[in-house]
């Protein structure tokens, strides 16, 4: 079993792999209900507010991803340049040690619709301290309360979350094998 020490010292070994997994899960999902017209994009660098774009159909969401080992988010610094995206989101990730992933909890509009108002939210404070002790604000994101965030339980309720209704696809096969599909 992991310990919580490794998920601080390799917090972004943690965020990759529970990124991957998340987008494994999805596309899993969603090939269970026969979807298969879904595109992922992946940021190089987090210049823009979000880390990943899953698309399908007219629906394309910008998402920002927050991870944590707690059964709910603390406030979460979302930059503004994600509500300048069409459907900007922010999705945190409750993770167990062993990296399990859920509930999940959604900060966004419905499908096509923009990130919430973020205006209304103060600038977070920097992580880093300059040289004479101070955190300047990071005046480029808004701290969002956790009040405004909503639990999603499963990840069938987080892509419909994401693009809406989806078909429930075909029943699933039982028993079948590679063998029996050449």
């Amino acid at each position: 079993m992991a310990s919580i020490d490794m998920h601080s010292q390799h917090s972004t070994l943690r965020e990759r792999i529970v990124e991957h997994v998340f987008v494994g899960e999805a596309l899993r999902t969603l090939w269970r209900r026969g979807i298969t017209d879904v595109e992922i994009l992946r940021s190089e660098f987090d210049a823009h507010g979000y880390d990943l774009v899953m698309g399908r159909g007219t629906v394309v969401r910008h998402i920002q991803f927050k991870t944590g080992i707690r059964s709910k988010p603390a406030p979460v610094s979302v930059a503004r340049a994600l509500a300048e995206k069409p459907s900007g989101c922010v999705i945190w990730i409750c993770v167990t040690l062993n990296l399990d992933l859920g509930p999940f909890w959604w900060f966004g509009g419905l499908p096509g619709e923009g990130l919430p108002d973020l205006s209304g939210f103060a600038s977070p404070k920097r992580i880093g301290r300059r040289e004479d002790g101070d955190r300047p604000l990071r005046v480029n994101h808004s701290k969002v309360p956790t009040k405004h965030f909503r639990r999603i339980e499963t990840m069938d309720a987080m892509l419909e979350t994401l693009f809406g209704p989806l078909p429930s696809g075909p029943a699933p096969v039982v028993d079948e094998t590679i063998e029996t599909l050449a």
